[in-house]
Formats: structure tokens, sequence, C-alpha cells
């Protein structure tokens, strides 16, 4: 009888009305408790020092839960990144991702490296320039979130003991340069990466990013007060610094990110990591590829800002 009553009693209003109540939160916010939770435990462990930090002093578990997680929006929602040829990043052992550097600051590297983690689930171990290291909090922050510095040694022992490392051989000469030569490669230097992923027996995986080149387009550089500073360049922009702290906003240009078939290493002859003109070959190999890429994305994206 009970049964019968409920079948024909109508529905209130105002059940509609606290359900919806009840359960706004977990579609605004999701599982919010969860995620309390895990923030929770997060501050437990760098306040009790229960983490691990590899010889290189990368901090796994602060990338994870801070870097990934301040850099997944900015991926995801402002440069609305999509990813190609993600099968040719290698599952497991070491490998060399080479790509090209663009954008004023080196953001298309932090994005590459959390492209690597949440579409390969492989950390990207990049080499960075020393004056990287040289600055206040950002050089301690790198090197917590993986970062080493850009020398033949470092590189070796990574590949050798199985990571993922990546590599902009570019430079400061590529992420600094100006909008007018966009998505012109510059010089790959002497080649000291095929070196490392040679006598490693790693493969190369080229990696090609449009995007980032618009995301400040450097018009100008105050070039005397970058020489008195120690720095490559003082960056000009159209916003910065007229319009001062808003200046420093990226540009919300539509992001393309495609990694390239590795290029092997383990069937070179012994010895082929110190032959000038094999090491040279294949950089320039590496540089042509990228190229290409990046004139294939372009012809893709076919607007900046879509």
């Amino acid at each position: 009888m009970s049964s019968l009553i409920q079948k024909v009693m109508p529905h209130h209003p105002a059940e509609d009305i606290a359900d919806s109540v009840r359960d706004a939160p977990g579609e605004v916010f999701g599982d919010w408790e969860q995620e309390l939770a895990h923030l929770l435990a997060f501050v437990r462990r760098r306040l009790t020092g229960d983490y691990d930090v590899d010889e290189f002093g990368f901090d796994i578990d602060l990338t994870e839960k801070l870097v990934m997680t301040a850099l997944r929006p900015l991926a995801q929602k402002w440069f609305r990144v999509e990813v190609f040829g993600i099968e040719h990043v290698p599952a497991e052992g070491g490998a060399l991702i080479v790509s090209n550097h663009s954008g004023t600051v080196p953001l298309d590297a932090m994005i590459t490296a959390l492209v690597t983690y949440d579409h390969a689930d492989r950390f990207l171990r990049m080499l960075a320039a020393d004056l990287i290291f040289r600055l206040p909090f950002l050089g301690e922050l790198a090197r917590k979130g993986g970062a080493t510095l850009a020398s033949h040694e470092d590189a070796e022992r990574m590949l050798s003991r199985g990571d993922l490392v990546g590599v902009w051989p570019e430079g400061f000469k590529g992420v600094g340069k100006p909008f007018s030569e966009r998505y012109k490669l510059q010089r790959f230097g002497r080649g000291g990466f095929v070196s490392a992923a040679v006598r490693s027996g790693v493969p190369i995986v080229p990696c090609s990013v449009v995007g980032a080149e618009e995301i400040y387009p450097l018009v100008g550089n105050i070039a005397t007060l970058a020489r008195r500073l120690g720095v490559p360049y003082i960056p000009i922009t159209p916003f910065f610094p007229w319009l001062g702290p808003l200046g420093l906003v990226p540009l919300p240009s539509k992001w393309l990110i495609e990694f390239g078939a590795p290029i092997w290493t383990d069937s070179f002859p012994d010895g082929a990591a110190d032959d000038p003109m094999l090491v040279l070959n294949v950089t320039e190999q590496v540089r042509e590829t990228i190229q290409q890429t990046l004139h294939a994305l372009l012809i893709r994206r076919r607007s900046v800002f879509a």
C-alpha cells in the first residue's frame, strides 16, 4: 500500500530545489572533499619532509601536485593545446625530445613537459641554460620541476638511466628572436645533443610547437639594460612594458604540438658519437624535420587565435 501511495503522490518542486543545492558543489568543483584531502596530504608531506628528491634535485611530488596542476588550465583552456604523434614518444627507456624554441619566455618547454606527462605518462627532464638556475626562486623551482644544466654529462647520465630528456637547441636565440622571424629555426649549434643520444644509444624524437611565437610578440629589445643586467634581452612587445603587469599576460594563441617519428641511434657504428660529419648530418636531419613540420602545422592551424 505504501508503495502505491509513493507512486501516485506528486513530486514536490521543493525537493528538486533541495537536490540541486545539494549537488551544485559537486557539479562546479567536482569531488571537492577528495581534492581537499589530496591538498591536505600534500601539505602534510611538505611539512614532514616525506617526499623524495633525486640526485639532480627533481621533486616528483611537487611537480605533480603543484607545477602540473598550475600549468594544466593554461594549456587546456587558454592555449587549447592539440597534440599529435604522441605514440612516437617511447613508453619507457631513455629518449631525447628535440624541439623548436620561441615565445620570449620559455613557456613552450613547460607546456611540452605537461603534454608528455598527461599524454605519455612520462616526466620530461629539461636541459636548461645556466642563466635559469641563477634566477632567485625560479631557478630552484626549475630544478625541482625536473630541469638540469644543459651539459653533455648530465644529459648522458639521464639518458643512460632511462629518462625522457628534452632539449631546445636554439637556446635564447630561438626564444628571443623577433616576431618578424617567427617559425624560422635558428642554428642548432654543434649537435651536442646528437652526440649525447648516440653515445647513450637512445632514439631522438623531433618535436614541433606552433603557437608559442604569438604569446609575447617580440618587437624590440632594450639591449643596453640587458647587457648591464647580464641577460640575453629585455623584451619589448606590443603590450609590455606599456601596460605594466597586464602586459605580462600571454596572448591566447592556438597551440599545436607534434612529435615526429624517432631517429634510432642504437644501430650506429662504434665511435659514431665522435664522428663530426655523422653528428652534423643527424643534427640537420632533426632540424629540417622540425622546420617542415612547423610549416605543415601552420597550414593546419589556419588562424592564430581560433
